[in-house]
């Protein structure tokens, strides 16, 4: 997981030098003509280790950095985590009317007001990049960590400590499951963006986790 956030890091390090060192040599006089290209500006690529930077045009300095477009695994997770985080809105609208326990209550709080904002970034993530796609072999209710219609049902029915146990036992299988999904687009996924979204959800379902297991 960490290993592709350090290819980007790298990445945007270098887009970064490349940008500036263009904006100091537009304004500088003393730039060599033979290094600039016909459109009067040249950038400087660090070079690799023991090896000097090296001038370069934007637009071989634009190819230079790695292709980001996304996948079929970045599709699939942006719409499977979109159901995944409804399914646990579902459960902690339930909460402030049939949870006993404050800190439950306060759990389901927390949840909803974090997942909903995730939500609406992968919704205007997949507009961004053409809408939904036909996703082949996948169900929502396979999805790690789902409760099924009948586990919904009980919990629906529940009341006092009786609803705080199933929730707590409901939403740390739902978070691990959110917690498996992410990993997966981590390995199989290529865009950066989604690989944000989904360290984000691994970081703070694990810290919900840890939080609705000491209850």
């Amino acid at each position: 997981m960490l290993i592709r956030r350090q290819h980007v890091v790298a990445a945007v390090t270098l887009s970064a030098v490349v940008l500036a060192l263009t904006a100091c040599e537009s304004g500088s006089d003393s730039a060599a003509p033979q290094a600039r290209d016909s459109s009067g500006t040249s950038v400087v690529a660090p070079g690799k280790p023991g090896e000097p930077a090296r001038r370069i045009s934007p637009e071989e300095a634009a190819r230079l950095l790695p292709d980001d477009r996304p996948n079929s695994a970045d599709f699939r997770y942006a719409q499977m985590m979109i159901a995944h985080h409804r399914q646990a809105l579902t459960m902690t609208a339930l909460a402030p009317q049939r949870a006993d326990s404050p800190q439950v209550k306060k759990v389901a709080e927390r949840i909803a007001a974090a997942q909903q904002p995730e939500i609406g970034a992968m919704e205007g993530w997949l507009k961004n990049n053409g809408g939904p796609r036909p996703q082949s072999g996948h169900d929502h209710h396979s999805m790690p960590g789902m409760a099924t219609e009948a586990q919904l049902t009980e919990l629906r029915n529940a009341k006092g400590k009786a609803f705080d146990d199933l929730f707590l036992k409901l939403m740390i299988t739902h978070h691990e499951g959110a917690v498996t999904m992410a990993a997966e687009v981590l390995s199989d996924g290529n865009n950066v963006l989604v690989e944000e979204m989904a360290n984000d959800v691994i970081a703070q379902q694990t810290s919900e986790i840890n939080r609705m297991r000491s209850l």
